[in-house]
C-alpha cells in the first residue's frame, strides 16, 4: 500500500463511499481509517501514504494543532484537509499555515470541490476559494501552531478553572499584561481564538485532567443580575453604604 492514498474519518457510514467516490476519480491504492493519535501513527506508518486525506473537523476543535503535530512527523506525506460542511474560512487557513498542501471546502460548490480532488490527484496544490480569500484580505499571515510553554500550560489550566486574568495573575505572580500576552500565544499555538476553545482543546490534548475541574478563583463571587433598573440602583446604594461603613469602622479602629 505504500504510495496510496489514506482517508481519516469520523463518518464511519460513508467511509466506504469516500473511498468508492477517490477510487472512481483515479486514486490508487485507497484505504481508510477512524483511528486517533497513536493508533493512526501506527496507521501511517504501516501504510506509508502518498496523500492523506483528513476531515477538518477530524480532532474537534484542536485539529488544526494535531494536524500539524502530524505534518511535522510525517513531512514527505502530502496532506490535504477536507470539509463537508460550513467550517470558518479562518480555521481552513490555519491549515495551509500549518503545512497542509491543500484544504477542499465543499460548501464552495460541487465544480470547485472536483476540481480540487482531480488537482491534488495530479501532485498539484489547490485551496478552496473561500480560505484563498482569507489570505488575500489579511495584511499579515497567522503564525504556524506550535507546543506549549510550560508557563502556559499554567495559564490554560487556571482558565480551565474559571480564573480571570487578575486572579491568574495573582496566583503566578505575574503582571496582568503578562498573563494577557500567555493567553495570546496560547491562542495562537494552538490555533484557535477563545476561551471557550480553550478549553475543549486542553481537555482533549489532556493539559486540564476533567479531576482538576474542582476548584475555583479566590474571589469567585455569583451576582446575578437585578431584574429591573429600580433593583439595580437599590443594589447599587447598598454596595456604596456597606463600603462606606467599612471606611468609618477602619477609621474609628485606627483613631
Amino acid at each position: 500500500m505504500t504510495g496510496g492514498t489514506l482517508i481519516v474519518s469520523r463518518d464511519i457510514k460513508l467511509l466506504q463511499h469516500y473511498k468508492e467516490r477517490l477510487e472512481a476519480l483515479g486514486y490508487k491504492d485507497v484505504a481508510y481509517t477512524s483511528t486517533e493519535k497513536d493508533g493512526l501513527n501506527l496507521v501511517i506508518c504501516e501504510m506509508k501514504p502518498k496523500t492523506i486525506f483528513i476531515e477538518a473537523e477530524y480532532f474537534d476543535s484542536a485539529t488544526p494543532y494535531m494536524t500539524s503535530l502530524l505534518m511535522k512527523r510525517f513531512k514527505r506525506i502530502s496532506f490535504v484537509v477536507v470539509s463537508m460542511s460550513r467550517y470558518p474560512p479562518d480555521r481552513g487557513m490555519c491549515f495551509i499555515i500549518n503545512g497542509a498542501k491543500s484544504f477542499l471546502y465543499y460548501p464552495d460548490g460541487t465544480e470547485q470541490f472536483y476540481r480540487g480532488l482531480e488537482c491534488v490527484r495530479k501532485g498539484e496544490v489547490y485551496i478552496s476559494p473561500s480560505v484563498q480569500e482569507r489570505f488575500e484580505i489579511r495584511d499579515d499571515r497567522p503564525r504556524p501552531a506550535a507546543e506549549l510553554t510550560e508557563k502556559e500550560i499554567e495559564v490554560a489550566r487556571l482558565v480551565g478553572n474559571g480564573y480571570t486574568g487578575p486572579e491568574i495573575a495573582d496566583t503566578l505572580h505575574l503582571s496582568l499584561r503578562t498573563v494577557n500576552f500567555h493567553k495570546r500565544e496560547i491562542y495562537t499555538n494552538l490555533s484557535i481564538r477563545n476561551e471557550n476553545e480553550l478549553i475543549r482543546v486542553a481537555q482533549y490534548l489532556g493539559i486540564i485532567n476533567q479531576d482538576e475541574l474542582n476548584f475555583y478563583g479566590r474571589n469567585y463571587e455569583l451576582s446575578p443580575m437585578p431584574c429591573n433598573k429600580k433593583e439595580a440602583r437599590k443594589m447599587k446604594r447598598a454596595k456604596k453604604n456597606e463600603q462606606g461603613a467599612k471606611i468609618r469602622r477602619i477609621y474609628d479602629y485606627q483613631n
